[in-house]
């Protein structure tokens, strides 16, 4: 009888997403190696059990569902967009616990779904706030993928935007593993907007960067992103990253000492070859400690008994301290600037 706790790592291996993928691992194998060094989970000794998250939804959640019915799993997580979330989350129901790492639109209420990703209303809302307040940007585009998270993050900006009397100047969706953003780019001129947000995933948004750049508009009107993270920068190029600024609940650059440990404890794993340590890696590491914590408090891996264990429960992470709020994760979010192919946190909005 296998008495390991299995538990699915669903990250992209190809597409849009897959530039993502080896640092999603790198911090989940991390994370894995932490617990294990201990008492593993429930005196359990965990493993990953890695599944594809770039393919359709409907195959990545039959996968899952193949693998809770026969028993191999016990939990499911990882870095994966949001229509693969929800078909996951129809298989997962109520049956396993799932901790999914990502920032998403909100608004995720299935049971035995436990969320430490960012929402709009505190990351890129507060986020727009802050860039018009240091640098007066008051008339923003959307320009983003066209699926679940883009669209829904975009209406809660046009609303928001309206409610500060500034209302968005367009919205531009395309979609995943668009190439070319000459239409896209030309909106951004003709609207006369002075900042663009960026809700393009992964590969998309380096193209974007590249081709935004190109035409110098870089130097002129900032960029804003949540997706933005250091394997993009590295993607684009120093030349292509001027004016461009990402907002999350975690940089490398932290200068705190949970984010310091958790770099060193990763490059000492790894060494300085490893994948690039970044927000989006981080999430995954960020999932699977939530998952622990809450099974840690809550005794056993039974979804009622984690959904009661995670009300209030409050630990350390490398985010810094962290607080649940019914099934969402509440954080503090940084701005931060790329400089090169690295960032320099520039503010903080604090989660309380």
């Amino acid at each position: 009888m296998d008495l390991a706790l299995n538990i699915a790592l669903v990250v992209p291996r190809r597409g849009s997403a897959g530039i993502y993928g080896p640092s999603c691992e790198a911090c989940a194998e991390l994370a894995i190696a932490d617990a294990n060094a201990t008492s593993g989970v429930l005196g359990r000794e965990v493993r990953l059990v890695p599944v594809d998250g770039s393919r359709p939804p409907a195959q990545v959640a039959a996968d899952i569902a193949r693998l809770i019915d026969a028993g191999a799993i016990d939990a499911v997580t990882g870095w994966h967009i949001s229509p693969v979330r929800k078909a996951i989350a129809r298989v997962t129901n109520g049956r396993i616990p799932y901790a999914y790492g990502p920032l998403y639109e909100g608004g995720e209420h299935t049971p035995g779904l436990f969320l430490t990703g960012e929402t709009p209303s505190r990351q890129l809302l507060p986020a727009m706030d802050w860039m018009k307040s240091e640098y007066g940007i008051d008339r923003w585009i959307v320009v983003g993928n066209d699926y679940i998270f883009p669209r829904g993050t975009g209406v809660a900006a046009a609303r928001h935007a309206r409610a500060q009397g500034s209302p968005l100047v367009g919205q531009v969706y395309v979609p995943l593993g668009t190439a070319d953003f000459t239409d896209a780019i030309r909106q951004v001129e003709v609207t006369g907007a002075t900042g663009v947000v960026v809700l393009l995933v992964g590969g998309d948004g380096v193209t974007f960067n590249r081709q935004f750049a190109a035409t110098g508009l870089d130097a002129v009107i900032p960029r804003l992103s949540p997706h933005v993270e250091e394997n993009m920068l590295m993607a684009s190029g120093s030349d292509c990253n001027t004016g461009l600024f990402s907002a999350a609940g975690y940089f490398e650059a932290l200068n705190t000492t949970a984010s310091m440990d958790f770099a060193a404890r990763y490059y000492a794993r790894y060494g300085q070859a490893a994948p690039a340590l970044n927000s989006i890696g981080e999430s995954c590491y960020e999932a699977i400690a939530l998952l622990i914590a809450l099974a840690t408090r809550a005794g056993t891996l039974s979804v009622g008994a984690l959904t009661r264990a995670a009300e209030d429960l409050t630990y350390i992470s490398p985010r810094g301290e962290v607080t649940m709020r019914g099934n969402q994760l509440i954080q503090d979010i940084y701005v931060a600037e790329a400089v090169d192919l690295d960032f320099e946190v520039r503010g903080r909005i604090s989660a309380a």
